[in-house]
């Protein structure tokens, strides 16, 4: 099927995309107000244990064991194969600070009772609050300078207002994937915050894209309105975004279904934030240079003084 020739009209549902998007935004930010987000075991501290069995496990077998045993809030999946079981507990409340740190070795006498294959310790972590904390405030400053970084580049690239609308599309798919992670309670840890980082890289690079091609044509076309200029550049790169969007996504589905569950919340988090991405490339980007007033005049470029001059001053001799 071939792209370059169609004739999309865009920005005609500029205005709805833009309501529909802060509401998105307002929404999402509501939620987090509220409910926050599902914080890991990355984020709020607690104990890992890796062991390996003998023979093939059922990981429902141990999840029923350990809640037998009093444990809340903990996660039981594959390590590897069906023999190697990966357990995270949180904090239990009704332990002590000390009785915390060594949950692990609890953990283990708990699995090996009534084991009807020999269990081995491979791995044991504690991870403490303070830990968690501090990985909280890295990962917001480090999504924040991001952004920052992101308004400087796109502004000495480009232009202010491309700058703008940059920054205001990574914000839009940032907040949106935050709020669907913190609705729908998936559990928010280190490999959703390497996506939401990834997400950022992504959605950048499609905006780049489009706004590289924005500028060409504001500075080759020499008539038409800005809407009407912005069009014909979404319709140019519309093929080489749903291209990408494409194949990014099959990779992202395969991660999902093949790619067990430690790195299941980050395929999750990109595939959100590619779907969202593409549309923010178009939609806020886009929609945000029109809300700005973008102009030919921004964009046109500067003619130094006595190089080029098609009407040169006279000279007098």
């Amino acid at each position: 099927m071939d792209l370059t020739n169609l004739k999309f009209d865009f920005m005609r549902c500029r205005v709805i995309a833009g309501r529909m998007s802060a509401g998105l935004v307002l929404l999402s930010a509501i939620s987090l107000g509220i409910n926050q987000v599902e914080w890991g075991l990355d984020f709020t501290g607690g104990t890992l244990v890796e062991v390996a069995y003998e023979e093939p496990v059922n990981p429902e077998s141990i999840r029923t064991k350990l809640t037998a045993a009093g444990y809340d809030g903990h996660v039981v999946q594959y390590f590897g194969s069906d023999k190697d079981i990966l357990v995270r507990i949180p904090p239990q409340k009704n332990l002590t600070p000390q009785e915390n740190a060594t949950l692990g070795d609890s953990i283990i006498a708990s699995l090996k009772a009534d084991a009807q294959s020999e269990v081995s310790l491979r791995r044991s972590e504690f991870v403490g609050p303070a830990v968690g904390e501090e990985l909280t405030n890295q990962g917001g400053m480090g999504m924040l300078a991001a952004l920052g970084m992101v308004l400087l580049y796109v502004a000495f690239r480009f232009q202010f207002k491309f700058a703008i609308g940059a920054v205001t599309a990574l914000f839009h798919d940032v907040m949106i994937t935050l709020g669907i992670f913190s609705i729908v309670r998936w559990d928010f840890d280190l490999t959703v915050l390497a996506a939401l980082l990834a997400v950022i890289g992504y959605s950048l690079n499609d905006t780049i894209v489009v706004s590289d091609r924005i500028r060409e044509n504001f500075r080759k076309l020499r008539r038409g309105k800005p809407v009407d200029i912005i069009n014909t550049s979404l319709n140019q790169t519309l093929g080489r975004t749903l291209v990408t969007s494409f194949t990014t996504l099959l990779v992202l589905f395969a991660l999902l279904i093949l790619g067990g569950e430690l790195i299941r919340g980050f395929a999750i988090g990109l595939i959100i934030g590619v779907l969202v991405g593409t549309y923010s490339s178009i939609y806020i980007a886009a929609n945000m240079l029109m809300i700005l007033g973008i102009s030919k005049e921004d964009l046109a470029i500067p003619v130094k003084e006595g190089i080029d001059d098609p009407n040169p001053p006279p000279q007098n001799f």
